[in-house]
């Protein structure tokens, strides 16, 4: 049996998924060690992983795109985050390497310090990644605005133009920055984002095609695993067994991005109608809200505890939070503000597996519209979550991190 380091971001939303493989690597006798979040140590531990928080400097270095004027601005401001954060995680890294010995890492896609000295250091690592892959294709549009696929000779060219139109420029700005940390460690330099998604031996790709766009072209690195979707084993309220009317789940980032409007549209276009409002705000103060008489707001809620019940979850387009719904069979309404976001909308919009509204465009008679639209996209829900399960999930996950990487230390 092996040991194991897991490193993550400071993002539940990036330790929620993979902590099922973790959970299946240790059932299968493995050591696992894991360096994340702080707040989810306690957790961790109480499910029975080595785990211990990352450099607090890191969590303190937060994302501030939802100030961006446009995606590509937006982009921006995220690459530089992950390239300050870089900095730091490589480092920490290097000191849970020295602490854990390990013979085998596993490491979020986002800590690209982190991911820096695992190909420096010759050993048998993979990365994985629970939000849409920025790796260019010719059957897919370039990562970023949220573009529908290309249709027809006009379609392509507009691919063709827009993907140095917008991820050149977010390169430009974060490739200095990351190729002197990989100089630091002798590596050669990227020359473009495709560069870093193919550095690694093992991507375990969080989804599933029709989810994201099928491709003739994926790389042999890439693994389909489906959105390991997980949560905490915590009780329910008390209330949640009491429903008597179906649910519509309103869910908000796990990570600051000022999309409470999101929370307030809902409450107003979905008063009169005769589903249970229930929305959620991790990241922000729920008792800022006012919930109508058929709604109600938390902080947290086990969103699988809800889902049985929902009839339509509506997003912020965090790949999470929607992915966990399809998974469950449950359209969505995805309402994207930054990030990752706009591609995850355009992908619910496209699979037919819910609607889709620019938060832009976000208005009581606009939102209550996508709602109902959302709806009667069911039979589009199953279609995906039938493709996840499909894939295996965390023990193929497991499986192919065993094969590729594991084993590659023999």
């Amino acid at each position: 049996m092996a040991r194991i380091l897991a490193y993550t971001s400071p993002a539940r939303g990036h330790l929620f998924p993979l902590m099922p493989i973790l959970l299946e690597l240790a059932a299968r006798g493995h050591d696992v060690s894991l360096r994340t979040l702080a707040s989810e140590v306690a957790l961790a531990r109480q499910l029975g992983l080595d785990a211990a928080p990352i450099d607090p400097r890191i969590e303190a270095i937060e994302h501030d795109d939802f100030g961006a004027r446009n995606s590509r601005a937006a982009l921006t401001r995220v690459a530089d985050v992950f390239t300050r954060r870089a900095a730091l995680d490589g480092p920490d890294f290097d000191a849970a390497i020295e602490a854990h010995e390990p013979d085998a890492t596993i490491i979020d896609f986002n800590c690209w310090g982190a991911m820096s000295s695992a190909e420096a250091g010759g050993s048998a690592w993979a990365t994985f990644c629970p939000y849409p892959t920025m790796l260019g294709s010719a059957d897919a549009p370039p990562f970023g605005p949220g573009f529908a696929p290309a249709r027809g000779p006009a379609g392509r060219m507009r691919d063709r133009l827009a993907r140095p139109m917008i991820l050149g420029a977010v390169e430009k700005a974060w490739l200095p920055g990351l190729n002197a940390i990989r100089a630091e460690r002798n590596l050669n330099a990227l020359k473009s984002a495709d560069d870093l998604v193919l550095a690694p031996p093992l991507m375990l790709y969080m989804t599933a095609e029709p989810f994201d766009y099928p491709r003739s072209d994926w790389p042999e690195s890439f693994v389909m695993v489906g959105p390991c979707a997980w949560e905490p084993d915590a009780a329910a309220p008390p209330w949640v067994d009491e429903l008597d009317r179906p649910v519509i789940l309103v869910t908000t980032s796990s990570e600051f991005q000022d999309d409470g409007e999101l929370i307030e549209t809902a409450f107003a276009a979905l008063a009169d109608l005769p589903y249970e409002i229930v929305a959620t705000a991790p990241a922000g103060d729920a008792a800022k809200f006012r919930a109508p008489e058929n709604g109600r707001v938390e902080q947290f809620v086990p969103h699988g505890k809800l889902l049985g019940h929902a009839v339509c979850a509506v997003t912020h387009g965090g790949m999470g939070a929607t992915q966990k719904a399809l998974a469950r069979g449950v359209p969505v309404c995805a309402v994207p503000f930054g990030r990752d976001q706009l591609e995850v909308a355009r992908r619910v919009e496209v699979s037919g597996a819910g609607s889709r509204l620019s938060a832009r465009r976000l208005s009581v008679d606009k939102l209550r519209a996508k709602v109902l639209e959302a709806i009667e996209l069911k039979a589009g829900a199953e279609r995906i979550a039938a493709a996840y399960d499909a894939t295996g999930g965390a023990a193929a996950a497991a499986d192919a991190f065993e094969q590729r990487a594991v084993q590659a230390m023999s």
